[in-house]
């Protein structure tokens, strides 16, 4: 069911994850932004770099949205009681439902790039 429901929201995700896309182009490393579009294999998605993507899967549990990014190497912010380790991979998982709606599609996208655009010291990707 989870793929008949990636097949549903496939045509309203895909518009937004390509205008994203080239928004990001400019700003991203070779290669990258990626809109990943296999409904059939259980994925959507978009990355726009290395470290940052969003992705539509089907599991055991259903339809949900994995979020990946890093850490950022320094915040003071929420780091003072604990240890923190700058650059750690994180994965967030949410179910959505079948019937997800269109403004939660788009603010999962919008957190996305919020991520990526609050890197910290990030002015410019160079590649030598």
């Amino acid at each position: 069911m989870a793929v008949e429901a990636l097949q549903d929201i496939r045509s309203r995700l895909i518009p937004m994850l390509q205008t994203a896309a080239l928004q990001y182009a400019n700003r991203v490393p070779d290669g990258y932004p990626v809109v990943v579009d296999s409904p059939e294999s259980g994925a959507l998605g978009l990355e726009i770099d290395p470290s940052h993507g969003v992705y539509f899967v089907d599991g055991e549990d259903g339809l949900s949205a994995r979020m990946y990014r890093r850490a950022p190497r320094t915040d003071a912010r929420s780091s003072s009681g604990r240890q923190k380790y700058g650059g750690v991979p994180l994965s967030d998982t949410r179910p959505l439902s079948p019937n997800v709606s269109d403004q939660e599609l788009r603010n999962l996208i919008a957190e996305l790039m919020s991520w990526y655009n609050s890197q910290p010291g990030l002015l410019y990707i160079t590649d030598d």
